[in-house]
């Protein structure tokens, strides 16, 4: 639960933050009759995002199990390749954030409603994507469809009390480091969906090695025990788990880490100073 209460935290409240840049530039420049097409962006975009989720948890049914089992580690795949351009694009192109959007607030304003609408879409329809698909993996490696569902939910309801304080200027949040930090734990969290999706690929047949573990810790720590239970819902640990698996996590952080802190050290100031600074009451 914790790593998708994360997930629905991190994504919401860049989302909400967006928001909040686009609603706060309308108002100062005087374009309050917009806002309402700002709100209908939002809305489809969040529809999207559920109608996605439903398509990826109820389309592979009915699917040999070897079929699924190549769908759900392709597509584990592809939500850890999303979920790491994700942060590393914080890194880079928080400085430009604000002015970006007033830039393209200012474009769509002048082309008609039905832009300001897309614009507000496409800013808050990718973060619901990307969280939709890294949820769904992460349900798939955790085998519980309640309590990740729940751990987002409530990340995600507390992302848009955060962004809707903070966008008042009644909480000051030091967002930098806030992003930094959730940062660096969704990507060991994105590391166990890797090797989960190398998992599922072996159960594909696609990859070999699937009975060649490098450990087996099962009766150490039984999967349906409460440490097991917390392994698994947060860094997606499996008790039995293969070399190709092990080496695939390790590969993972080793590259992705290291690259991750010398680009936040060379990228500051960062989005968290840059919004307490640009988006006031």
């Amino acid at each position: 639960m914790f790593a998708n209460f994360l997930i629905g935290l991190r994504e919401g409240l860049e989302a909400a933050l967006v928001v909040g840049i686009l609603v706060a530039y309308l108002v100062r420049t005087e374009r309050r009759h917009l806002l309402r097409w700002v709100w209908a962006g939002v809305a489809a975009a969040v529809a999207l995002s559920v109608a996605f989720g439903a398509l990826l948890t109820y389309g592979p049914r009915g699917l040999s199990f070897e079929a699924q089992e190549l769908i759900g580690g392709g597509l584990s795949i592809v939500a850890v390749a999303f979920i790491t351009w994700m942060v590393f694009w914080m890194a880079r192109a928080a400085r430009t954030m604000r002015g970006e959007l007033h830039t393209k607030a200012d474009a769509a304003a002048s082309a008609g409603p039905l832009a300001v609408t897309l614009l507000a879409l496409l800013a808050v329809g990718r973060e619901g994507l990307e969280t939709a698909l890294f949820l769904w993996a992460g349900v798939r490696a955790t085998g519980d469809t309640t309590n990740p569902l729940v751990g987002a939910l409530l990340g995600l309801a507390t992302a848009v009390v955060l962004g809707v304080l903070i966008t008042k200027g009644a909480v000051r949040l030091d967002l930098a480091r806030f992003f930094t930090w959730t940062a660096v734990l969704l990507i060991v969290v994105a590391a166990g969906v890797l090797a989960y999706g190398v998992h599922d690929l072996q159960e594909a047949g696609v990859l070999p090695g699937l009975d060649d573990l490098a450990f087996d810790v099962s009766e150490q720590v039984p999967p349906g025990s409460w440490y097991g239970t917390l392994l698994k819902g947060t860094v997606n640990f499996s008790p039995a788990t293969t070399w190709l698996e092990l080496c695939v996590w390790f590969a993972y952080l080793a590259v992705v880490l290291p690259l991750f802190i010398r680009r936040v050290r060379s990228s500051r100031p960062s989005i968290g100073n840059t919004v307490l600074q640009e988006v006031p009451a």
